[in-house]
């Protein structure tokens, strides 16, 4: 295998799921039910775990990252604008190793509701090369 060419294994890996609701209370999120939504992802689609972070831009959001990510890993976040995910996230992924622009999938859910966060988690997997019909 050539160096920094990914391993059959990496690449079939199944992305990690991280839904950051902005503290909860952001208006942003008014109309999707969170719980509904992240249930729907972890159980009928392509990712290896789901779960809701409370606010990953703040100093604990730093510290869960450093603990969490993993060389070999992708991570789809569903939050906010793809944009400011790869500004707030950057130090994080590149401090574990990783090339946040490869590891990270950002995904903005804000003023969607369940049905259409679902939708656009769906179009985003199948737009990495996973098949979100294989559960």
């Amino acid at each position: 295998m050539v160096e920094g060419e990914k391993s059959r294994e990496e690449k079939n890996r199944l992305p990690r799921m991280v839904l950051c609701v902005c503290t909860g209370k952001c208006p942003g999120f008014a109309k999707m039910d969170i719980w509904d939504f992240i249930n729907i992802c972890r159980n009928e689609l392509p990712v290896e775990f789901a779960f809701v972070h409370p606010q990953l831009c703040t100093e604990d959001g730093d510290r869960f990252f450093a603990d969490f990510l993993r060389k070999g890993e992708r991570y789809l976040v569903a939050g906010c604008a793809p944009a400011m995910q790869y500004k707030l996230f950057r130090d994080a992924f590149r401090n574990a190793g990783l090339d946040e622009k490869e590891a990270l999938i950002p995904i903005d859910v804000r003023e969607m509701t369940t049905e259409q966060a679902v939708k656009v988690v769906k179009e985003t997997l199948e737009k990495n090369g996973y098949n979100i019909d294989t559960k």
